[in-house]
């Protein structure tokens, strides 16, 4: 192992003292071809342009003297470090960070970013990112070769976004160019830093100027509540019905709690509720941290999904429809769930393969012909016959202790997940 290891953060300002000092006397210097012929590297030192990270460890595990690896930023933020810190190549390192590159993304833009997320578009998960995007409403997204602005901006297609892009950021030719995302994809862009993804509805609300406290979670929302499967009055729209679908608006908690575990949606999920109503599942889906599309056939309800939305501080995307038809345009689901619609529009949801599916049937005969659809459709099928009776109050009841109110109901919930 090489006698002495230092990875050195680079934003393009001038090396630190220990930076320079490590650098001098580096027998082998490892970074991108544009840091090796900027920086003052030994003319005796071997070189290594970083391509691949964990061939570079392989070599710098073998070297004998002292090692620098130059990486952009903090190289312990999605960076170099957690490969070089693998058990496999033993190696013991100094890091000497600089500013990350997501930061100076966010001060080239003039903006606070303790509430942003930020993911990596690395490794393929350009999609698990976009579905960040859609989902909140300040993302940093770094990007990697083919999953660069143009692609993730196809990726967020109809959805409405302003993005800052970042290129050769620190260097001689830093670029940052603002542009709403449906004019991303006309232009041909260099491998940049990070991509800021701004905007959406959750922005909407009242701008609380203190600063929060907990990172990558907005401050300042309307309505904030502990807790989720809430009370059905929690949201707007409870105890009506829907208009075209006749569903009810706003399924039982306890029903809602069930689905939600057998959905397991989180960040980086996208969730398609199916006959909606008003939206009270899609909206605790979304605060889960997923992104959510929420069919639903009357516009009544689409307009209380959208106010129950903005109430809760979160993204959920109202589609009016109420056929199969209007799948089709929709992005690939990790899981749904189907609130409302009868089995050929469940059959129409399977057909495009999410990880985890829910149903809600109305009947006994529906649900035998769901869980056959189910089960048809390469899933493991289970399901259970909820049934619920309120308690009443001692007051209520007219005597000592609690009783059994009436208004007692039942759901049939059933699922699927794929089989592996």
């Amino acid at each position: 192992m090489a006698d002495r290891i230092t990875v050195i953060g680079w934003d393009g300002t001038p090396l630190t003292e220990a930076a320079g000092a490590a650098l001098a006397a580096a027998t082998l210097v490892a970074g991108a071809p544009y840091q090796l012929s900027a920086l003052p590297v030994p003319e005796a030192a071997e070189r290594i342009a970083l391509g691949d990270i964990r061939q570079a460890a392989r070599r710098i595990a073998e070297h004998r003297g002292a090692a620098v690896v130059v990486a952009e930023g903090d190289p312990g933020f999605f960076g170099v470090v957690r490969t070089l810190r693998r058990p496999e190549y033993g190696l013991e390192l100094e890091v000497l960070p600089a500013v990350s590159s997501v930061a100076t993304a966010f001060a080239r833009a003039g903006m606070p970013w303790e509430d942003a997320q930020v993911v990596s578009a690395h490794g393929g998960r350009l999609r698990r990112a976009a579905n960040i995007c859609r989902a909140h409403p300040k993302v940093a997204v770094l990007t990697a070769p083919g999953a660069g602005p143009a692609e993730l901006a196809l990726m967020l297609r109809g959805v409405h976004r302003t993005f800052v892009v970042c290129e050769a950021l620190g260097t001689s030719e830093e670029d940052v160019t603002v542009l709403t995302s449906d004019r991303i994809a006309d232009h041909v862009w260099r491998d940049p830093n990070v991509v800021l993804v701004i905007g959406g509805a959750a922005q909407a609300g009242p701008v609380d100027q203190a600063a929060g406290w907990l990172a990558g979670r907005p401050v300042g929302y309307p309505g904030a509540e502990r807790g989720w499967a809430l009370p059905g009055d929690a949201y707007a729209g409870a105890g009506r019905t829907g208009g075209e679908t006749g569903a009810s608006d706003v399924l039982p908690a306890h029903v809602r709690a069930l689905v939600l575990a057998r959905l397991g949606a989180r960040p980086g999920d996208l969730v398609w509720s199916v006959g909606a109503g008003s939206g009270a599942l899609a909206v605790e889906a979304a605060r889960f941290g997923a992104a959510v599309v929420a069919v639903e056939g009357s516009r009544s309800a689409c307009a209380r999904l959208t106010v129950n939305a903005r109430r809760y501080g979160v993204e959920v995307e109202a589609v009016y429809g109420s056929g199969p038809e209007v799948l089709g345009g929709l992005p690939e689901p990790d899981a749904a769930v189907v609130e409302s619609g009868d089995p050929e529009l469940v059959r129409a949801v399977l057909a495009r393969k999410p990880e985890r599916f829910v149903a809600l049937p109305r009947t006994f005969a529906e649900a035998e012909e769901v869980r056959r659809a189910i089960a048809e459709a390469g899933y493991r099928a289970d399901g259970e016959l909820l049934q619920s009776t309120p308690l009443r109050s001692a007051g209520e009841a007219g005597g000592l202790g609690l009783g059994l109110g009436a208004g007692g109901s039942g759901a049939l919930v059933l699922w699927g997940e794929q089989i592996v």
